[in-house]
């Protein structure tokens, strides 16, 4: 992808609690994926071409083709993770190893694929109450936190706090506190083959969370940041490396074409 084009993003919902509940219809008319897509074209304007994609389309609207074209995928589920498609999941983790950039987003934390790529339960403590989170940056040089206040305000959100099981960060750029004294790491990047991750648990569909100003500028930030530089989409590979081959700036074997050699 040029440099100058627009970051392809594909924004995924769940899109079960906008169907169900009249409250959450209230509060974001257009889906949740509806507002985070404003809030990124809102702060990247033409540095950004977003599309949005939902559980009960074919294939959760997440088809090869789809995934093929996306450089960023934004991640919202809850009630129905249990309903995402393995061979999808796989799909998903299979372009997140190749490139792709996630930004997995509140209750994402268990999805499948979030859970897949962390190897761990992801599982953490919560109250769902009228609670105030205050989002602290704890890493000012990180691009995530670039123009966003410290901390961040929210006055009605979910409470979640730790412990929460996922591998150790390899950046931890926000942490949030409540009002019980709960704290809890809220903001933290990964790395899984060639692709970047970022969790961001702000957003609980029942608080206007994602019409948050400096929420969407954490997630615009995100989306930024997760972009690969990387020319091409691949996965990593297995590689044989002769000694001599590192004096002589020749390049590896394909670790199978060997195999299949020696086996034939």
């Amino acid at each position: 992808m040029s440099k100058s084009a627009p970051i392809r993003v594909t924004v995924w919902n769940e899109n079960r609690h906008e169907q169900e509940h009249e409250h959450v219809v209230k509060l974001y008319p257009r889906g949740i994926h509806g507002a985070v897509k404003e809030g990124l074209e809102e702060n990247l304007t033409a540095a950004v071409d977003v599309r949005t994609a939902t559980l009960d389309e074919p294939e959760h609207g997440l088809t090869e083709e789809v995934l093929g074209s996306t450089d960023v995928l934004t991640w919202w589920g809850h009630m129905a993770h249990g309903d995402a498609d393995d061979e999808v999941v796989e799909r998903v983790h299979r372009h997140v190893l190749s490139g792709m950039g996630l930004i997995v987003l509140h209750s994402g934390h268990l999805s499948k694929t979030f859970t897949k790529l962390m190897g761990t339960t992801c599982t953490l403590r919560w109250r769902s109450a009228q609670d105030r989170e205050l989002v602290w940056t704890v890493d000012p040089t990180h691009a995530i936190a670039r123009g966003v206040p410290h901390p961040i305000i929210i006055d009605g959100q979910e409470m979640y706090c730790e412990f929460f099981d996922i591998p150790a960060p390899e950046e931890l750029v926000f942490i949030s506190s409540f009002s019980g004294g709960e704290v809890f790491r809220s903001g933290c990047t990964f790395r899984r083959g060639h692709g970047k991750i970022f969790y961001f648990s702000p957003g609980d569909q029942d608080f206007p969370v994602y019409h948050h100003k400096d929420i969407r500028q954490v997630i615009s930030n995100a989306v930024q940041w997760a972009l690969t530089d990387r020319p091409r989409r691949e996965l990593p590979e297995l590689l044989q490396h002769g000694t001599d081959e590192f004096y002589k700036d020749a390049g590896c074997k394909d670790t199978t074409a060997v195999y299949e050699e020696t086996t034939a």
